[in-house]
């Protein structure tokens, strides 16, 4: 098995994909926007990637965090909300309202995903949000208090599995202060090594999560040469070591123009830092073939932490619990 998780090119799998993938035995795959029409379409696909493998707990990830990232949309999905409007402004008013809100939208949007074959979702973001950042986090954190960041990543990841989906707690360590979007540039982080402590500790309170994912980021204070991904500093002293994560780590999408080199290179340099695993998003044939020809077989610790994961995802969802859930959490949000 390759470590890495794929996105697709389309609708449905090519004939290309299919052999391609069935050689490789990627970890898993990601969806977007493109790959989506319906419902029926949708199962149809997920169905089709696990049928690749045989395997009912493929990881099959999604970011659907709600506000401006959802790659199901309305009419054919209902939406959801962003993190800081409305569950971090309720938590300023009602602490225990907000946490209950979040977890059982987390929950509700997790029936949803199931219902359709998704298992994984990339949520939710830890990071605290900064004044000087960059607005590609914004309101997609919960906010700038580091506690409460905490209290309601971990009600989202509660009400994710609840309803029968795992999260990806993201971005390791810490995205809040970057002054620029890593899709297009590299940021450099110039805190000290004791203000990244607040950046931190959200991740750290929730380091027994099953799954995180990297940020592109250089924090100088320290590894002022290499971002985060590609740091085995960062990965072995910070994340593994002062965050105290064990789960699968993943990278964010390696395609992102904060890294540099081909898509070959930055793979294998991000396995070789430390990730269990590598995130490639866009389903370009050239560049997944130049991956999996880069990357060894995943590792023994990596392998342990996927079937830790595939383990957790062995559950049965429930969806006809989601308009239920629905209603309770705009009945908790009419409080913000």
């Amino acid at each position: 098995m390759k470590p890495v998780i794929y996105g697709l090119a389309g609708l449905a799998l090519s004939a290309e994909e299919r052999a391609f993938f069935r050689e490789a035995e990627p970890a898993g795959f990601i969806l977007f926007k493109r790959n989506i029409t319906d419902r029926s379409q949708l199962r149809a696909l997920t169905d089709s990637l696990r049928d690749l493998f045989g395997r009912d707990t493929l990881p099959i990830l999604i970011d659907q965090e709600g506000g401006r990232v959802a790659r199901m949309q309305p009419p054919e999905w209902p939406s959801f909300p962003a993190a800081g409007e409305p569950f971090g402004k309720l938590y300023q008013r009602a602490p225990m309202s907000a946490i209950e809100a979040a977890r059982v939208n987390a929950e509700a949007l997790a029936l949803m995903l199931r219902e359709v074959g998704v298992n994984v979702d990339c949520l939710p973001l830890l990071d605290v949000r900064r004044p000087e950042g960059d607005n590609i986090i914004g309101d997609r954190s919960f906010g700038g208090d580091p506690m409460m960041v905490a209290a309601l990543g971990r009600a989202v990841l509660d009400g994710l599995e609840a309803g029968g989906c795992l999260g990806v707690m993201k971005h390791m360590p810490g995205h809040g202060r970057a002054t620029c979007d890593t899709h297009l540039t590299l940021p450099r982080v110039e805190a000290s090594s004791d203000e990244l402590e607040s950046d931190i500790t959200p991740f750290a309170s929730l380091n027994d999560a099953p799954m995180g994912m990297t940020a592109h980021i250089v924090f100088t204070a320290w590894d002022a040469d290499h971002p985060a991904t590609l740091s085995p500093t960062v990965i072995q002293n910070i994340i593994r070591g002062r965050i105290g994560f064990d789960g699968l780590l993943m990278t964010d999408d390696i395609d992102m123009k904060a890294l540099s080199g081909t898509a070959g290179e930055k793979a294998s340099a991000a396995i070789a830092a430390g990730c269990d695993i590598v995130l490639d998003c866009w389903g370009r044939m050239d560049e997944m073939v130049e991956i999996a020809s880069r990357l060894p077989e995943m590792s023994a610790a990596a392998r342990a932490r996927l079937d830790r994961v595939e383990q957790r995802l062995g559950k049965v969802a429930d969806i006809q619990r989601a308009p239920m859930l629905m209603a309770k959490r705009d009945q908790l949000l009419e409080l913000a």
